[in-house]
């Protein structure tokens, strides 16, 4: 149970991190389009912490999280992410296309769904090398709806590749989580599992509020794709902040207040229910908090320490030179 609470101070840390992203964009530090993954920390660490750095990633456009939980430099991500120099890819990504090819993280692809084909050709190469590797690709409800997904899970299945493939269904509300069917207003299948069927892809659902789930299930997952079974397919339900829906992912609400986990009902109406339900960092708080691993004291303590180290990255990268112009089209090649 203690090693829950370091996954809870991971937790808050992304939770806090991406609200600092929030701040220092309604600030005016930088500009563009950009979306958090707070509300789904807990699967994007429950399947990262299942997994060896040795392993391949792609995500997309909701990527701070994956990032944050594969273990790469917080400054050098929020440098990125405000276009500095040091930023993991120089400041020339910015949020939408930030990503870290030292730890095997290529690509991060903003287009829905184009990640997936780039996973698979990945995931040939491995194969052909030989190698004892895998891919973990990301990807939410959206990319299922899209003709690159299916084209990909076509090749994936016949050439048995080693790819597992990580759907975030975040918009799924508390009841149907651990149903195995749910309505849907976007698709006509009735589970998204049931769209790799036809393939021969083994389907998979997981709580995915529930981080020793999630690790659990990655866990298994990855030995099958490792002795050749092919891909493997889970999609992973969970609810992203309430704020997410809009152009622009505003807090409902405000910021994430850490008594929330001993009053939800203190939350904002608008969030309430989400945050009794759903938010995985007052639901691991609360296990914890029945378990005797933790108390309101000690979770404030918490907070203020991750946040504190936050208001550190944030200092840092602010304090980076601007990517130079000059170095916009670096790496990009195309006729003149």
């Amino acid at each position: 149970m203690s090693a829950l609470r370091e996954v809870l101070r991971r937790m808050l840390f992304m939770r806090r991190f991406e609200e600092a992203v929030i701040a220092l964009f309604e600030r005016g530090d930088f500009e563009g389009h950009y979306h958090v993954y707070i509300g789904q920390e807990a699967t994007a660490l429950g399947a990262l912490d299942a997994i060896p750095p040795t392993d391949y990633m792609y995500t997309t456009h909701r990527n701070h999280g994956h990032l944050l939980a594969r273990g790469a430099d917080p400054t050098g991500l929020m440098a990125e992410i405000l276009g500095k120099v040091g930023g993991l890819v120089g400041g020339r990504g910015g949020s939408y296309h930030a990503a870290w090819p030292e730890g095997l993280v290529p690509v991060t692809s903003a287009l829905v769904a184009g990640n997936i084909p780039q996973a698979a050709g990945t995931a040939l190469a491995i194969k052909r090398k030989g190698t004892d590797q895998l891919v973990v690709c990301w990807f939410g409800d959206g990319a299922v709806e899209e003709g690159a997904f299916y084209e990909t899970m076509n090749l994936s299945a016949m050439w048995k590749l080693p790819v597992l493939y990580l759907c975030e269904n975040n918009s799924v509300p508390a009841p149907y989580r651990a149903m195995g069917q749910y309505p849907s207003s976007t698709h006509a299948a009735r589970s998204l599992t049931d769209v790799v069927a036809p393939f021969g892809i083994p389907g998979h659902v997981v709580d995915g509020t529930d981080y020793e789930a999630v690790r659990q299930l990655v866990t298994e997952l990855a030995a099958r794709c490792r002795q050749g079974d092919g891909p493997q397919f889970v999609e992973a339900r969970t609810s992203r902040w309430p704020g997410s829906y809009g152009l622009w992912p505003a807090q409902t609400g405000g910021p994430f207040d850490v008594r929330w986990v001993w009053e939800p009902a203190g939350a904002p109406e608008e969030v309430r229910e989400w945050t009794a339900s759903s938010d995985p960092i007052v639901l691991l708080g609360q296990r914890l908090a029945a378990a005797g691993q933790l108390d309101p004291e000690g979770l404030s303590q918490l907070d203020q320490e991750v946040k504190g180290e936050v208001a550190t990255v944030v200092e840092e990268a602010l304090a980076q030179e601007d990517a130079p112009a000059a170095q916009t089209l670096a790496h990009v090649f195309a006729d003149r």
